[in-house]
C-alpha cells in the first residue's frame, strides 16, 4: 500500500511538472472554459443553464483523451514499464495510478469551474449535488477507461492522438454540449448515443439539474459506469508491457466491446421510441 501510495504521488507530481500535461490537464480545459463562457452566453443567452456542465465534460475529455494515451505510450516506448515489470508491479497499477491522478486532475478544474461559473457567467447551479457529484464520477471513470484502453492498443504517440481525436471531436459535437441533441439529425442524434459525452449530458441536465429529460437519467449513470469498467477490464487485458515482449492475450480489435454499454443505450432509444 506504501508503493501504491508514493506512486499515486509521484505520478500526480508528475502532471504538474510536465508541461504538456499541466497544459491539457489545467491550462486548456480552463482557457477555452472563459473563452466559452465570454463567447457563448453572448451568441445564447439560455447557455448559461448547461455552461457548467459543458465545461467539466469538455475538461473531462481533454485531460482522459488528450493526456492519459499520450502518457502510457510514451512510458511503454521508454521501457518504464519493463522496468516496473522487473521490480514486481502488477500491469494493473500501471493503468489504474495514472486514471486515477488524471481523475484527481479533473476534479480539481471541475471544483474550479463549477465555484467560478456563477460569479463570471450567470452559471446555473445543481440543485441536487449528490446527483452532481454521482453523475460527474461516472462521467470522469467512462472517458477514464477510454483513455487507458486508447493508450494500449497505440503503437505510437501518432496513433494514440488519432484514435482519441475519433473519440473527441465527436463528444464535442454530438453530445449535447454546445448544440442540444434534439437539434440535431436523428441518425446523428443515433451516433452520439455511442459516446459517453452524451449519456453525461443527459444525466447532469435531468440528475443533477432536475430538468425533464426523454429517459431515467439513473440509467445514463449505469451505463457510464458500465462503460468505464468495461474499457479498464479491456485495457488490463490487452495490456503489453513492450514492443518487444508483448503479453497482449487479444487482438487490438477487442477493444471495441467497450462500446456494448453505449450501444444498449442505443437499442433502448430505438425500442424506447
Amino acid at each position: 500500500m506504501t508503493a501504491f501510495a508514493y506512486h499515486l504521488a509521484f505520478e500526480f507530481r508528475t502532471g504538474l511538472r510536465i508541461r504538456q500535461l499541466l497544459f491539457l490537464n489545467y491550462l486548456f480545459p480552463l482557457v477555452c472554459y472563459a473563452l466559452f463562457g465570454l463567447i457563448m452566453t453572448s451568441v445564447n443567452p439560455e447557455f448559461h443553464k448547461q455552461l457548467i456542465p459543458a465545461m467539466i465534460l469538455f475538461s473531462i475529455l481533454s485531460g482522459t483523451l488528450l493526456g492519459l494515451p499520450a502518457l502510457l505510450v510514451e512510458a511503454r516506448e521508454a521501457g518504464i514499464f519493463r522496468s516496473y515489470k522487473i521490480n514486481g508491479v502488477p500491469a494493473i497499477s500501471l493503468l489504474v495510478i495514472p486514471a486515477l491522478t488524471t481523475i484527481f486532475h479533473m476534479v480539481i478544474v471541475t471544483a474550479v469551474i463549477t465555484a467560478t461559473a456563477p460569479v463570471f457567467f450567470d452559471a446555473t447551479l445543481p440543485v441536487n449535488w449528490p446527483g452532481f457529484l454521482l453523475v460527474g464520477l461516472g462521467t470522469i471513470v467512462a472517458y477514464a477507461g477510454l483513455g487507458a484502453l486508447v493508450g494500449v492498443i497505440s503503437t505510437n504517440s501518432q496513433t494514440a492522438m488519432l484514435w482519441s481525436q475519433i473519440i473527441y471531436l465527436p463528444s464535442i459535437l454530438l453530445s449535447g454540449m454546445m448544440v442540444p441533441t434534439d437539434l440535431l439529425p436523428d441518425a446523428l442524434g443515433k451516433v452520439g448515443l455511442l459516446l459517453p459525452g452524451t449519456y453525461a449530458m443527459h444525466a447532469f441536465q435531468g440528475l443533477a439539474w432536475g430538468r425533464p429529460v426523454g429517459f431515467d437519467p439513473i440509467w445514463s449513470v449505469v451505463i457510464l459506469l458500465a462503460g468505464g469498467l468495461a474499457a479498464f477490464g479491456l485495457a488490463i487485458y490487452l495490456f503489453s508491457w513492450d514492443r518487444q515482449n508483448a503479453t497482449r492475450r487479444g487482438h487490438p480489435l477487442l477493444a471495441l466491446l467497450a462500446l456494448l454499454p453505449y450501444a444498449a443505450g442505443v437499442v433502448a432509444a430505438v425500442i424506447g421510441r
